[in-house]
Parts: C-alpha cells; structure tokens; sequence
C-alpha cells in the first residue's frame, strides 16, 4: 500500500501490544517508537493495550518492568487498555463467531489449548470428527459439561486464497487450506492471542497494525476473524527483526540483559539516543542522516522508509552495546544544555555514594562532558571531584616523561608556594603556574603533569586549571603535599 495513500487516510489510530511475561525488548521497544512516530507524524492516535490473558505467564513484575521502560522513552500514549478486563468482550466475539457456523467445539483433549498440533505425517489442520461433529452432538457434549475448545472452521475445498497488502513486505498471499482450524477459545473459556488480539483491534478501531516480521503468517488467521466479526481488516506492516551479530533472532532467554531496555538505561544511555538508535535498525530517513532528534524523526518517518532485511545488532560477548549505539549516545550527550546534562548525570553519582551539591555536579560537568560516551562513564572519569581521598597511584606517574623524581618534586613544592598566593580562577591559575615554569625552566609538560597526577590521582584528566579551580585551594595543596610523600618515601635515593 503507498504511504502517500496512507497517510491521505483519516487519522490513523495505532497500538503497541506487550504480553507482560518479562522486561521490555528492544524490539517491542522498537516496535512501540515505529508505532509512537507514525501516529504523531499522521496526527493520529496512540494505543497502548496491555496484552495480558495469559495468566499463566504474566507477571506484576513484567508489567511494571515495561511500564518503567516505556516511561524511560519518554513517549507519551493516549489511550491505554488491559485485555484482562475485556474477557467478556472477547467471549461474546466468540460466541458470534460460532453463531454463525464459522467455528466448532473440538472436545479433543490433545486440542483444547491454543498451540497447534503436528504429527510425523506433517503440520496438524483440524479433526475432521470434530468439525463434521453435529450441532446436536456437539450441544449434547457441551451440555454434559465436557471440556472443549473453540476452533474457527476454516474455508476447505472452495480454493480461497487469503490475501493481504503488507506496506512493507508487499502483497502476501496463502491458501487458506494450508491454515490450521485455529483455537478461538481454550478449553478454560479463555481467549487465545489471536481472537483477543483481533477483537480489540476491532472495538478499538485500530487502522494500522505496525508489529515484528514474526507476526506476518498470523496475519492470515487474523483476516478470518475480522471476517467473522463483520470489522474491515486494519492496514498491517510488519518490520524487520533484530538479530545478532551470528543472525539469531535477539532473544531473552538467549541472549538476555544485552535485549533488555533497562540495560541500556542503567548503563547512561539517554532516552533520546537510544530512540535514535533504534529507529536505524530496519528503518533510515530519504537524506541517510543518522544523528537525529525526536522531532527531526517524527517528521522524517514514514513507513516506507522501512526494510525488509533484518537489522543487526553488533554487540559482543564482553561490550554489549552495539558501537553506533554508543557513538550517537555520546553525540546526544554533547548536543545537550550543560544544566540538563547535569541534572541526568547527579542520580549516577548518587548511585555510586558521591553526595554532593546540584551546584558541585554543575560545575563539573562542563569539565567531563567531551570525555564520556554514556552517563555512566562520569563517575570514573569525574570520581576524584567528590572523594575526600584520593585513590593510590603509582608515584612513578607523577615523574614526567623528561625527568626524574627530583624534578617532579621540585616541581610540586615550587607550585606549592605559588598557589598559596594564587587566586583560584581559571586563568589566574594558569598565568601563575605557566610563569612558575619558566621560572624553573620547564615547559609546559614537565611541569604540568606533576600537579595533575597530584590533584587527579591520573594522568588523564580534565582540562587542570579549571579542575583546579572546581577543586579548590585547599584541597589542592592537601594533594600536592601527599603526592611529594609518596615521592620522597617510592624514590628515597634519588631525592
């Protein structure tokens, strides 16, 4: 179906679906933004319906974990739904359906939940003594109070075709004689995921479905039970999977936190990042831009910017986050404003017990923001602003690389002296001690690698005449006079 005709349709109204049996996929992740961005981008309406009969499966804990991950994105739905409280709409779709000769009760015991069934002789398709069951027997079992589950009698010996328009896979078609008698209802009167599913979308006047690749030869069961309901079949795309780098479908059980949003949350991606990234696994804007914001993505996105192939997601064994990932986060972390950027960062220092003002993580954060690629990375490359301590170091870094500890130590008490009487600015700081290397005939190297590895605790470091300056006087001269200990007691003899 063209997108331009799509998007000429009334305005569009979609649904993510989650079934709560465990944390929220970074493809039902993907699966909620493609369908978030097309209903902004068409002025429509967003569904969020809460796919939980399987009461079996689903969990309070998985709820609440998909909750907090959608929460994270950050993007807002419109309406929201539990299936668990629709059952008696379900039921009622049910019994139409059977009214109407297009389903059968199957009182077989092997066939009363909703899997289908196969046999060495291939893929199961129905009972034939349970479908030709007549309406008099079948009332007569029923009424006895035997068990049975409820299958949609699938057209057999008409030659129908059973067809569709995918917007992103093209036109689909398949015999209807190679479709099971599906279950509509289990043996326990609960709705199966197809009848529930469809039902919902029919009362919800759901226009588009926008749902994984894997749901694609459902779609054909799914166009009987909008037949069976009297309801206009939606529009239905499906998207590409995720896959890993070996091309196995992303899995929980497989390949566990690594497919978890959370993961990337408590690692410091940014919402807006990760968004990002996951709109370019199956989907790229016409001008092949990839550093994008939400509203640059909600304008760009159609679907037929969609792919076929699956997408991959390149993480490893010992790095889980895919490089792209990590490279627009750190992108979105410097197009950020320095107070928005300090306030994500302060619950990472929080976390690793660095209590500390709004106004010290302010001052900070300026100084790390070109050195970290996730906000999880500012605790250890900014953990020396917040200990009263600083962690041992080898004392041999404190020598520069032309030099010896002599001149290492000389360096630290001549800038000892002369940071006693220095205002501690940024560029007070920097005249001083560039006028106290010349003084000593060094430049600028030699003499600022001591001081450095003295405040820091290492050699790589922020900027140092601002890190000084966040830092402060007193707790520089403190480091610089622990650092000429550990000089004098590591290197006795040369001193």
């Amino acid at each position: 179906m063209p997108e331009n005709f799509l998007a000429s349709a009334p305005a569009p109204r979609v649904r993510f679906a989650p079934s709560p049996t465990g944390f929220l996929h970074v493809g039902s992740a993907r699966t909620f933004i493609f369908n978030w961005l097309y209903a902004r981008h068409n002025h429509g309406t967003m569904v969020l319906r809460l796919d939980d009969t399987d009461a079996e499966r689903n969990t309070d804990a998985s709820v609440q974990s998909i909750f907090e991950g959608l929460r994270w994105l950050g993007l807002h739905w419109d309406e929201d739904y539990k299936q668990s409280e629709r059952l008696a709409l379900h039921r009622q779709a049910a019994e139409a359906i059977f009214a109407k000769g297009l389903a059968y009760r199957d009182f077989t015991p092997a066939h009363t939940g909703e899997s289908d069934q196969s046999s060495g002789l291939g893929a199961w398709l129905f009972n034939p003594g349970m479908r030709d069951m007549s309406c008099e027997e079948s009332n007569r079992r029923a009424a006895a109070g035997e068990r049975f589950a409820l299958r949609y009698r699938v057209p057999r010996g008409e030659g129908r075709t059973l067809h569709f328009a995918d917007v992103v896979y093209g036109p689909q078609s398949k015999a209807a004689e190679e479709v099971e008698d599906f279950a509509l209802l289990r043996s326990d009167g609960m709705p199966t995921y197809h009848l529930a599913s469809c039902v919902d979308d029919a009362d919800l006047r759901i226009s588009h479905i926008i749902r994984g690749q894997d749901h694609l030869t459902n779609t054909f069961k799914h166009l009987l039970i909008f037949e069976g309901l009297d309801a206009e079949p939606p529009q239905f795309a499906h998207l590409p999977l995720l896959v890993a780098p070996d091309g196995t479908k992303l899995s929980k059980r497989r390949h566990g936190p690594v497919v978890s949003v959370t993961t990337y949350r408590d690692a410091g991606f940014l919402p807006q990042a990760f968004v990002n990234f996951l709109c370019l696994l199956g989907w790229s804007p016409k001008n092949d831009r990839e550093f994008l914001t939400l509203d640059e993505l909600t304008t760009a996105f159609t679907l037929d910017g969609v792919n076929r192939a699956n997408a991959v997601v390149n993480f490893k064994e010992e790095d889980p986050f895919d490089p792209k990932a990590v490279w627009l986060n750190a992108d979105h972390i410097r197009a950020l404003p320095m107070d928005e950027l300090s306030r994500r960062l302060e619950p990472f220092f929080e976390q690793a017990g660095f209590h500390s003002s709004p106004e010290k993580v302010g001052a900070v954060t300026p100084l790390i923001r070109e050195r970290i690629k996730l906000l999880g990375e500012a605790v250890g490359a900014a953990d020396f602003f917040f200990v009263d301590q600083l962690a041992p170091y080898d004392p041999a870094d404190l020598i520069p690389q032309k030099g010896d500890a002599a001149l290492a130590l000389r360096v630290l008490q001549h800038a000892e002296q002369v940071l006693a009487a220095t205002s501690f600015d940024h560029e007070s700081l920097e005249q001083a001690l560039r006028q106290a290397a010349a003084s000593l005939g060094l430049k600028a190297g030699p003499m600022f690698q001591p001081i450095r590895v003295a405040v820091c605790g290492r050699k790589n470091a922020p900027p140092l005449f601002e890190t000084m300056a966040v830092l402060g006087r007193d707790v520089c001269l403190e480091r610089i006079r622990q650092a000429e200990l550990r000089l004098e007691s590591a290197f006795p003899v040369e001193q």
